[in-house]
């Protein structure tokens, strides 16, 4: 029996505005702004000056994000040894925590999954844009979602890297979760991803640097 087009499920597309390009001196009021304005989760992004060159924020500051907000907050682990640091996270209030595949063995993060998923917490993996696809696939049974870099990680406001949406042509073929992108996502760059199969989009300077949060967020979503 054929389906009216109207009446065919349509896949959701979930905006993570990423605090990386907030206003750090006023960050409650931006998330405030950004969930107001239709965010579905937070993307925070922790940096230790040694996986990325650059150094952001750690376990405390997310404590207190978790004070203001009720979204989702997907802790992306920027960060050499993540399984050192994981229980603080945990204790801070994170809802999900993405590793990167670059700083983690598949028996690591195993365990650590096990233990995750337990507590409650989603798990992710990511890749840099010079990582192999087949680098994560052996390990996309212990993740929720997977987080597809597309930009090279460390600081906020770079050029989308057009490699990034073969590879998730790829993941999607074989993976059903959530993909997420994070990288110079705007309406041009997003439309590219989505169509390419991702269903999340970590997006910072494009919501931050509008002077509309609410539009930039409602634009995004409506790319499907």
């Amino acid at each position: 029996m054929l389906i009216a087009e109207s009446q065919k499920p349509k896949t959701m597309i979930k905006v993570a505005p990423s605090i990386l390009s907030a206003d750090f001196s006023c960050l409650a009021q931006e998330i405030k702004k950004v969930e107001l304005g239709g965010a579905d989760l937070l993307h925070i992004d922790v940096m230790d000056g040694h996986f990325v060159p650059n150094i952001t924020i750690g376990a405390v500051v997310v404590k207190d994000i978790r004070k203001v907000t009720k979204l989702p907050l997907d802790v992306h682990l920027m960060i050499e040894n993540p399984q050192d640091y994981v229980d603080s996270f945990v204790k801070s209030g994170s809802d999900m925590i993405t590793f990167h595949i670059e700083t983690i063995s598949k028996s690591r993060l195993r365990t650590i999954s096990r233990e995750l998923r337990r507590k409650g917490v989603k798990v992710g993996i990511s890749l840099n844009p010079p990582t192999p696809l087949k680098k994560i696939l052996p390990v996309l049974d212990l993740v929720d979602f997977i987080l597809v870099m597309s930009v090279h990680p460390g600081f906020g406001g770079q050029d989308f890297i057009q490699s990034a949406v073969p590879k998730i042509k790829q993941l999607r073929k074989v993976f059903k979760g959530d993909i997420s992108v994070d990288g110079g996502i705007n309406e041009r760059t997003g439309r590219m991803v989505v169509k390419a199969g991702a269903n999340v989009l970590a997006a910072g300077s494009y919501i931050f640097k509008s002077h509309n949060y609410s539009k930039v967020i409602r634009s995004l979503k409506c790319l499907i």
